[in-house]
């Protein structure tokens, strides 16, 4: 039953319009603190670069202080893009924050820079060969946290078993994640098209390790509920405006809603932005638990995440209420 299986938050920190990240990252602590009281199962903070409109860039900073102010909920990275680091400071940071939060900090691994092309070079030079060397990066990074002694340790890391996830958008992060016998977690909040593909072959060629002894899938959708489908559908405009402010080449900004978006965006647009945003689940809570359930049975996935990108911060909060009630 979809009932039993554990719920959880993705928070981009976003920046609404004339705020400051400080504000966004307090909007995300109050957030915390409210889903932890709801007694969502976790937390996780995304890497992304040259983005105003996100604060998490420093996602292993924000993820201390996320942790700092809560107690129970597991906090992560939705995650880190492994091609920007090397292993070695991940496995350091996040062995910091185990060390700080203990059995509470979650490491998810992306292949993607998180940002555009310029930036990936800012960030790390060779921006390209990083990515082919994103499956040996893994394997090095997993080695780090664990008790291998090998002559470079993470002091603190070393013996951690900070537990590692692999996100990922397309069927290349399911199949490595399926041969090294990790969680697997699906961006279909963004990136709907090879979903079934990737829970398929992830299952299909999932090879039991140390770390899980069967597959453990994670979905991340797009969730807004309301108390009536008219204030969700509203409320979700934000989210279509940024997607749409993206597909123009612009920063994304979280801006407030509208009444319509008719007047806004063309045919062309509109079709681009409602195929992204195909797992988007708005309405009130008859409408989005029986469209979970239908999206359950399809995907039988273990975990599902959420992502609520809502303006006005108090409608926000309400919406994981909400959520967390036809959960239950």
């Amino acid at each position: 039953m979809m009932t039993r299986t554990p719920l959880s938050v993705l928070d981009l920190s976003p920046v609404p319009d004339n705020k400051t990240p400080k504000e966004a990252f307090e909007n995300s602590k109050q957030l915390i603190q409210h889903t932890e009281k709801l007694g969502y199962n976790r937390y996780w903070v995304a890497e992304h670069h040259n983005m105003p409109s996100i604060a998490s860039s420093a996602t292993s900073v924000l993820i201390g202080y996320l942790a700092g102010h809560s107690s129970t909920i597991r906090v992560g990275s939705g995650g880190v893009m492994l091609p920007n680091h090397s292993p070695l400071v991940v496995a350091e940071q996040f062995g910091t924050l185990a060390t700080m939060y203990p059995d509470r900090i979650d490491l998810g691994l992306g292949r993607a820079p998180g940002t555009d092309y310029m930036t990936s070079r800012a960030l790390r030079r060779d921006a390209h060969t990083a990515a082919e060397r994103f499956p040996d990066d893994v394997q090095e990074l997993l080695q780090y946290l664990g008790d291998d002694n090998l002559p470079i340790k993470a002091h603190p890391g070393h013996g951690t078993h900070v537990p590692v996830y692999l996100l990922g958008s397309s069927t290349f992060s399911a199949q490595l994640a399926a041969m090294l016998g990790l969680p697997f977690a699906f961006a279909s909040h963004f990136a709907p098209g090879e979903l079934h593909n990737a829970l398929r072959l992830y299952r299909e060629r999932f090879q039991p390790s140390v770390y899980l002894d069967k597959p453990y899938t994670m979905v991340t959708v797009n969730g807004i509920v309301a108390d009536t489908n008219e204030e969700a559908e509203f409320l979700s405009t934000t989210l279509k405006l940024k997607f749409l402010s993206i597909i123009r080449g612009r920063s994304g900004s979280s801006t407030a809603p509208v009444e319509s978006m008719d007047h806004i965006w063309n045919e062309h647009e509109k079709l681009h932005v409602t195929n992204t945003l195909t797992y988007s689940f708005v309405g009130d809570k008859e409408k989005v638990a029986n469209e979970l359930e239908a999206f359950h049975a399809k995907t039988q996935f273990d975990e599902l995440i959420v992502s609520a990108d809502v303006y006005d911060q108090e409608k926000r909060r309400n919406s994981y209420t909400l959520l967390s009630e036809l959960w239950k």
